[in-house]
């Protein structure tokens, strides 16, 4: 019997990178994104996800890229991310999502060795599908503790009730 698992397959740029999708909690289409101060320039700000305040990533930038183009493919994938103890939900904003595939473990070929400063730790392989690589990425690994710690701030500083309060009055003026 086959180990399989499923990847949800999405895109940034050109490329094609998918993620276990036991780590999505869903697919988001666009919605209006409220920018936070004071953020690290891959975090566009936050959305209101039934009820709760979700952080919203530019994966785009946080890979080094220009940033994200809005088309009406442009969807944030809700997904979770554990480190050190800390889990944090996170919407990533990616150019479209294609679609889930099934993977065997032993068609999943090792991440590219390049050396240097670019860091390849969240890669956890590649899989050749038809023409292209879908890069196999490991969500827990994309971010440091210490920006996870950030983003979880954020998300408890946009929940403090004097937030709230505040926001409504900046609205009413």
């Amino acid at each position: 019997m086959a180990d399989l698992n499923s990847y949800l397959v999405f895109q940034i740029g050109n490329e094609f990178f998918s993620t276990n999708v036991g780590k999505i909690l869903g697919i988001q289409e666009m919605v209006k994104i409220t920018k936070v101060p004071k953020t690290p320039n891959y975090i566009i700000g936050v959305i209101n996800l039934r009820g709760n305040v979700l952080p919203v990533i530019d994966t785009r930038i946080k890979f080094g890229l220009k940033e994200t183009e809005f088309t009406v493919n442009t969807c944030i994938v809700v997904m979770e991310a554990n480190i050190d103890n800390n889990t944090v939900q996170i919407g990533a904003l990616v150019d479209s999502v294609n679609s889930v595939i099934e993977i065997e473990k032993g068609d999943i070929l090792p991440p590219p060795n390049i050396g240097g400063k670019f860091q390849n730790e969240f890669i956890n392989g590649m899989i050749k599908d038809d023409d292209k690589f879908i890069i196999l990425l490991n969500i827990d690994k994309i971010f440091s503790s210490t920006e996870l710690i950030n983003i979880k701030e954020i998300v408890e500083n946009q929940n403090k009730p004097e937030s709230k309060t505040k926001n409504k009055t900046e609205n009413k003026k």
